[in-house]
């Protein structure tokens, strides 16, 4: 029971910080089941995660495309290349020792953090726009489906979303501004966690009871986190988070330094 309390608590923390900046998903979601509430087994943790990540991601997109916030044309497009590399990353992932894995992604998550501070630091807060389904801002169709493979591979590797690395790629290759890239990201983030699901599903890493109690607590943190997301600043937000990141990688780190 205390488990299941647990998990609706993290689901609101994930949820909150999905729908206000589209990402951190599994960057927290994945500590949280193992560190606080108590998951033993990594690949299980990723595979729970991914499901309850996927589907808040989906939820989260309803409050953002009522703000004018996606651009699903160009977030179908990032997705098509994005399922392949999913695949391939997540069976190549499940082969990974847990305790390898998880030091991995602990370094992963340093190398966000600190991308994430450098850009906010350089960056202004951009303002919303017009999300309407023009042509691409910027960039071409192909630059933005390669971009979705690598991120897709990375994504289904460490069983996230990939929100914190979908919404600077979506920037980069498209030249959507910032509010219309976290939007459009939730495409992409809930396409990727449900892939990485069935990845993991077959082979008996997930948890249904537990995710169904995350999903749940992610409903009510992401609406909270969408309504959000176009009142406060996102600079400040971002460098915020980053610092927290940074500290849970390097817990992790520490703990898994003696297992690998």
């Amino acid at each position: 029971m205390i488990q299941l309390l647990l998990s609706f608590i993290s689901g609101i923390l994930v949820g909150f910080s999905l729908g206000l900046i589209g990402g951190g998903g599994s960057i927290l979601a994945i500590p949280l089941l193992i560190y606080f509430v108590g998951f033993d087994h990594p690949h299980l943790a990723i595979g729970t995660t991914a499901l309850a990540v996927g589907v808040n991601a989906f939820l989260n997109l309803i409050p953002h495309s009522r703000k004018g916030h996606v651009r699903y044309r160009i977030g179908a497009m990032f997705s098509l290349t994005g399922v392949t590399g999913v695949i391939l990353g997540a069976e190549l992932g499940l082969l990974t020792p847990g305790s390898e894995l998880l030091f991995i992604f602990a370094a992963m998550m340093l190398f966000i953090s600190a991308m994430m501070l450098r850009k906010s630091i350089r960056t202004n807060n951009a303002q919303p726009v017009n999300s309407s389904e023009e042509a691409l801002p910027q960039g071409r169709p192909s630059k933005i489906m390669l971009f979705g493979l690598g991120v897709g591979f990375l994504s289904g590797y460490f069983g996230i979303g990939g929100g914190f690395l979908i919404v600077p790629a979506l920037m980069y290759s498209s030249g959507l501004d910032i509010i219309n890239a976290i939007g459009t990201s939730l495409i992409s983030v809930g396409t990727f966690g449900t892939v990485t699901t069935i990845t993991y599903a077959l082979s008996g890493k997930l948890d249904l009871l537990i995710a169904g109690f995350f999903i749940l607590g992610g409903i009510g943190g992401g609406w909270l986190g969408a309504r959000k997301a176009s009142a406060l600043p996102t600079k400040t937000l971002t460098q915020l988070f980053s610092v927290i990141i940074a500290i849970v990688a390097f817990y992790m780190l520490f703990v898994n330094f003696h297992s690998i």
